[in-house]
Order: C-alpha cells, then structure tokens, then sequence
C-alpha cells in the first residue's frame, strides 16, 4: 500500500497554488487501473464521448461515474491511503466520492483539452475539493496544465462545451483566459504512471496534444469535503446526475456518493 505522506508544506501549497503533484500515489493500482480502462472503452457507459471532429487526427476519448461497474476504479477510490492523501489536502475530517473520469488521448492527437475549471459545471461547491490526475503512461508532452491560484478567483470561469465552445450555462461567469497569452504561472509536471496532480474543482486547467508516439490514459478521482454542499445551476450538470433529490445546501446522499474517509 501507497504511505505517500502529505505534510503541512505540500498542503499549505495545495491551500495557495490549488495544485501540487504527489509522486507514486496511485503506483500500486496502475496495473488494475489499466485494465479498467481497456474496460471502460470496451463498453462506455453513458456518458463517453469523443472529442474530435471530423478529419481531426488521432483519438481523444473521455467517460465518467463508472466505478459501481468498474472494480478497479472503485477500489482506487476506496484505497486509504488516496482517500486519506484527499483528507489531509482539503483539510478535511470527511470525504466523499464525487466521481471518475477516463481521459484517453492516442498518438497524434492534436487536440488540447480546453482550459476550464471544473466546479461550474458540478451541482456541488465548496473549498473543500479536490480531483486527482493520474496518468497510467509516462507523460513528457501531453501533460496537464494548471494555473496556480485561480481556484481563489472571485467569479468562476464560464463553463463551455469543449468541442463547439458554447457556452455550457447562462450566467456572470469570467470570460477563458488564454493563460500564456496573459502571463499567467502556470504549473505542469512530466509523470510516470502512479504520479498524482492534486488539484481544487475550481482550479483552472487544461492538457496539450498527445503529439507522442505511445498513448496517453489518465485516471482521475474527484473527491468532496466537510463544506461541500448541492447547488443549483441554470441547467443539466456534467454529470448530470438526474434524480438526486437535493435542495440547495444539502450534502450529497451518501448512497450515491459514498463517505470514502473520516478522521479516526
């Protein structure tokens, strides 16, 4: 089992950056993780998609809330050393299992992954939140990039559709940035399969192209905290989750979101 140690550092940095890597967190699931995966692409579930258009080179696959189906995902979810890594990180004595996310670029694909913050497009909102980013293949060019304290941005960043770029919600959102163009620090580190980004919902990010010659599968967890409540949004959510049952300022049901962690 992982013992990766989140000190008071690394989680003063998660409070002031909104992201930090933790190396090895997921090591001893990447074998599982991978079949998973191969899994997941096998049978989608609902929710997959493809993110390319037409005549746009190379693949780029993603799919969400599979882990009642996938045992590997929920055993990773489960595992106490990455749901007390999300504790300690979020300053947390309880955590909930939001959802997975499989994120699948193969060789050549050109495509990035937009810059977005994830929380707009949640019907949950707090500080308290985290998502882990995983790869299961060495990432040295299609990696994740995080911009380092927006999770503390006084308006969230309008949540778009990543392949028509419409707008996902009405609403007084921050246009995208474009956060090279704007000289913002942005943070990104090459990996190796286990390697973990730990990062706020409301922390903006994106991933370059897989211009490599070998695929690259990522495994993500988002997890929930002490604060975390329900909140309406002015359409469907991504998950869309229909038929929860919540009114704003409940915390998720614990049948659908499992209570993952709580301080001993």
């Amino acid at each position: 089992m992982s013992t990766i140690a989140v000190t008071p550092d690394l989680a003063e940095a998660f409070a002031r950056d909104g992201a930090v890597v933790l190396r090895g967190l997921f090591a001893d699931h990447v074998t599982a993780l991978r079949d998973g995966v191969a899994r997941n692409m096998a049978e989608p579930g609902p929710h997959a998609a493809e993110n390319t258009v037409a005549g746009e080179a190379g693949r780029f696959f993603d799919d969400y809330v599979n882990w009642q189906r996938i045992p590997a995902f929920e055993a990773a979810a489960r595992d106490p050393a990455i749901a007390g890594a999300a504790a300690a990180l979020m300053r947390s004595d309880r955590v909930q299992l939001f959802h997975d996310h499989v994120l699948v670029k193969e060789p050549g694909t050109t495509r990035a992954t937009p810059w977005h913050q994830d929380g707009p497009y949640y019907f949950v909102g707090g500080r308290q939140t985290v998502s882990f980013w995983v790869p299961l293949d060495p990432v040295e060019t299609a990696t994740l990039r995080l911009v380092a304290g927006s999770h503390l941005w006084e308006r969230p960043v309008l949540p778009t559709r990543w392949l028509s770029e419409e707008a996902f919600f009405a609403g007084d959102y921050r246009p995208v940035p474009d956060p090279d163009a704007e000289g913002m620090r942005v943070l990104e580190w090459e990996m190796e399969p286990g390697d973990a980004v730990a990062f706020s919902f409301d922390t903006l990010h994106g991933a370059r192209g897989n211009t490599a010659t070998a695929r690259r599968r990522a495994f993500s967890l988002r997890y929930v905290g002490d604060d975390a409540r329900y909140v309406a949004r002015p359409g469907p959510t991504s998950p869309p989750f229909p038929g929860h049952g919540h009114v704003p300022g409940d915390r998720l049901r614990e049948d659908w979101f499992p209570v993952v962690w709580r301080t001993p």
